[in-house]
C-alpha cells in the first residue's frame, strides 16, 4: 500500500494520519509513505506507484490532494483509498467514508470499493481532473483569497469569514453558461459530481457521483443580499429550493464571461474562465467503509 501525503495538512490532521498508519502496520500491512512537495506532485507520485505495481494507492489530504491522486490513477484500474485530512472533506462525506483512524484503517485493509466517475475541466491554464466540483464566481473568489493560516485556525469557518469579505468586493456580473448546447446566464455557477457542498450541506439532490454527467447549479440572484440568502439557505439545507436557484443535468458545460472571473476545482484555485467541463474517459474505484 502506498500512501501519498500532503504535509501542509497541519499538525492535528497529521496526527490522524500517523494513527491510521500505526493501526495498519500493527495489523501487518506494509505501508510506504510518499510526501508531496509541490502542486501536481501527487499526480506524479500516483503514476509512479502504478508503474511500481501498487495494488492500492491512498490519498492522505484534502479534496485537492485526492483529485491529484485520482488523476494519476485514472485509466490504470488501481483503486484509490482516502485518509481525509482536509478542511471540509466534501468527497469523504459524499461517499460516507469513515473518519476515525481505526475505521479508516479497517476500510483500507478490507478494500471494499465504490465507483466514482471524475470530471475534467479545461481552461487557459490547461486541463485538470476533479472529483467533486468546479465553481465559477463568488465561491471561487473566496477560494482564491482565503489565507492558508486562517484555514488552519478556523477550519471550515475560514471560508465563512472570507465569504463575508468577498461578497462586498465581488462584481456579480453575469456569467455565460452553455449546458449541452443550451445558452443561459447566472451570477455564479457550480458544476458538481456530488450532492454536497462546503462540507455536509446539500446542493444537488439529483447528483450521481458514480455515473457520467454532472449536476449544474445556477445561482440567478446577484449582489450581497442574494449571497447572504443563499448562505442562509445552505446551512439550513434548503439551497436546492432557494429563489433564483436552478439545478440542471448536463454532459458538457461551457462557461464564459466578459470579465476576469475566478474558478475553483475541489476547493483549490483553478484559474478562471473560459472553461470547458466534461467527463473523464474512465471511472475509478474508491475504497469505502
Amino acid at each position: 500500500m502506498i500512501v501519498i501525503f500532503n504535509p501542509t495538512a497541519g499538525r492535528r490532521r497529521t496526527l490522524r494520519l500517523w494513527h491510521v498508519l500505526d493501526v495498519l502496520t500493527g495489523s501487518g500491512i506494509r505501508v510506504r509513505l510518499r510526501e508531496t512537495t509541490h502542486p501536481g506532485h501527487a499526480i506524479e507520485l500516483a503514476r509512479q506507484a502504478v508503474l511500481d505495481g501498487a495494488e492500492l494507492v491512498v490519498a492522505a489530504g484534502g479534496d485537492g490532494t485526492i483529485a491529484e491522486v485520482a488523476a494519476g490513477l485514472n485509466g490504470s484500474r488501481v483503486p484509490m483509498g482516502i485518509i481525509p485530512l482536509g478542511t471540509a472533506n466534501v468527497l469523504a462525506l459524499e461517499l460516507g467514508l469513515p473518519m476515525t483512524p481505526r475505521q479508516i484503517a479497517a476500510a483500507l485493509a478490507f478494500r471494499r470499493t465504490r465507483t466514482l466517475w471524475p470530471g475534467l475541466v479545461t481552461g487557459p491554464s490547461g486541463t485538470r481532473l476533479f472529483v467533486q466540483m468546479v465553481g465559477v464566481g463568488l465561491d471561487a473568489q473566496v477560494v482564491h483569497h482565503v489565507p492558508r493560516g486562517l484555514k488552519r485556525c478556523l477550519g471550515p469557518g475560514a471560508y465563512v469569514a472570507q465569504t463575508m469579505r468577498e461578497m462586498l468586493r465581488y462584481s456579480y456580473r453575469p456569467i455565460q453558461v452553455r449546458i449541452d448546447g443550451q445558452a443561459c446566464e447566472a451570477g455564479s455557477v457550480v458544476v458538481t459530481k456530488g450532492s454536497l457542498y462546503a462540507g455536509n450541506y446539500l446542493l444537488a439532490p439529483d447528483a450521481r457521483p458514480g455515473e457520467p454527467g454532472f449536476s449544474v447549479a445556477l445561482f440567478g440572484g446577484t449582489g450581497p443580499i442574494a449571497a447572504v440568502k443563499y448562505g442562509a439557505a445552505l446551512v439550513l439545507n434548503l439551497l436546492p429550493r432557494a429563489p433564483g436557484m436552478r439545478l440542471l443535468r448536463a454532459r458538457q458545460v461551457e462557461i464564459r464571461a466578459d470579465f476576469d472571473v475566478p474558478a475553483q476545482a475541489d476547493g483549490d484555485p483553478a484559474g478562471g474562465a473560459p472553461l470547458s467541463v466534461r467527463d473523464a474517459q474512465e471511472a475509478i474505484e474508491v475504497v469505502v467503509s
